[in-house]
């Protein structure tokens, strides 16, 4: 038992092993930059309460941060072709903190649409170059376990963020813009005096040879790569129930408080800080790319179909664990497609058309949800999410016999596993 411990910690501290000084560097970059992201869990209540918008008003206001995002990824991915990811980063981290500091003046619904919207749209120009990035520096054999890194930096910061921001909103509002402003800035001061004149680790990423005969091409004429993203839209969509119409669930049919229903919420996000990296490494060496995504889009259909048939808090727990579970083993998974799909020289666009198909989520989700859940109500939009996973499943199959990839050496390697264990 002993030693099947030890082999246990080996394996799961080694999956944190061979990731270079800058792909740790990115993380902490992001780290501090979601853990300064104070305003958006706020913003709701602070329309309501200091603005006193009515609902709708601040409807118009959280959809602007929407479409902000939206334009942000695509401009984003844009400039990081023409400028590098190095300035955009900067330009985003820079840029976006006095921004904040001036959104916190704005008080008329016209004025704060806009400012939330500027936000956005700066804030998001980050996340493609960000992408780009981790590409460049990381080895190619370890370019997924560089994402989950990332990925795992974000959810320590929104666990992190939140925390503060609650803080700082129970003194004043103020104090949480300026709180994103500190973050950001602090953020682009530890990038800029670290990734300042550094040479990238990789010249080009390990792709498929038909795509290196045209590396400047956009990835918005990349016609199996549209279809991929629209693929991961179709799974991004239902996830994103877990921040649209799951607390709503919780609240309305399961009866949970708030106290319960935010330990829950919180829980989703320690388990993947606690296991990705594990999981990560472990569908590397065990499964393709491909594969890790399918097996990984069918552990949420369970977790959707538990609310059909109870509200008990422990399978409450149990479903967010496969809905988890079923994001660690998609979304790193994706963007290394992207990651092996792009060419020295259009990193950016094919990391913005990754991160495309969750911004649209993002808008669609809210919209569809409420219309499906005043219809059907919560059972009919349950059954729905499950239509949307098995028909993201069928693409993604589809996908992996029309864009097959040539993955990194040592990404598979099922003889490493079994020694491990």
């Amino acid at each position: 038992m002993k030693t099947q411990v030890n082999r246990f910690f080996n394996f799961y501290i080694g999956s944190y092993k061979n990731l270079s000084t800058p792909a740790w560097m990115l993380a902490l970059v992001m780290l501090i930059n979601r853990t300064g992201a104070m305003v958006l869990p706020f913003l709701a209540i602070y329309m309501r309460d200091d603005l006193h918008f009515s609902l709708q008003n601040a409807g118009v206001v959280l959809s602007c941060f929407g479409l902000g995002s939206l334009l942000g990824n695509i401009a984003g991915g844009w400039l990081t072709d023409r400028l590098g990811s190095f300035k955009v980063q900067c330009l985003s981290l820079f840029l976006v903190a006095p921004l904040y500091i001036l959104v916190g003046r704005l008080h008329t619904v016209t004025s704060l649409s806009i400012g939330i919207f500027l936000i956005s749209f700066i804030a998001d120009l980050f996340r493609p170059a960000n992408s780009a990035a981790i590409t460049s520096y990381a080895k190619p054999e370890n370019i997924t376990r560089a994402f989950s890194l990332n990925r795992m930096a974000i959810n320590l910061g929104f666990s992190f963020g939140p925390f503060f921001g609650g803080l700082l909103a129970s003194v004043s509002y103020d104090f949480l813009f300026w709180g994103n402003a500190l973050g950001s800035f602090l953020a682009g001061i530890i990038f800029f005096l670290y990734f300042n004149r550094r040479k990238k680790r990789n010249a080009a990423v390990a792709n498929d040879p038909a795509i290196n005969n045209n590396q400047r091409r956009s990835a918005y004429r990349d016609g199996p790569y549209i279809f991929f993203a629209f693929v991961c839209m179709l799974y991004f969509i239902p996830f994103c129930q877990i921040l649209n119409a799951i607390p709503l669930f919780f609240d309305e049919k399961a009866a949970l408080t708030t106290g319960q229903i935010g330990t829950i919420m919180g829980y989703s996000g320690f388990i993947i800080v606690l296991t990705e990296m594990m999981i990560v490494s472990f569908a590397q060496k065990r499964f393709s790319i491909y594969n890790s995504i399918l097996v990984g889009t069918l552990f949420i259909i369970p977790g959707y179909l538990l609310y059909l048939i109870t509200t008990e808090l422990w399978w409450l727990y149990i479903s967010i664990s496969l809905i988890s579970l079923s994001e660690m083993l998609v979304m790193p998974f994706t963007a290394t497609v992207g990651a092996l799909r792009a060419g020295r020289h259009n990193k950016g666009s094919y990391m913005a058309l990754n991160s495309l198909g969750f911004s649209m989520a993002f808008i669609i989700t809210p919209f569809l949800s409420t219309k499906i859940i005043a219809a059907y109500g919560y059972n009919g939009l349950w059954v729905v999410d499950v239509v949307f996973i098995l028909a993201a499943f069928a693409g993604f199959a589809a996908v992996r016999k029309w864009m097959p990839l040539q993955e990194p050496v040592g990404a598979n390697n099922k003889a490493a596993l079994e020694e491990a264990f």
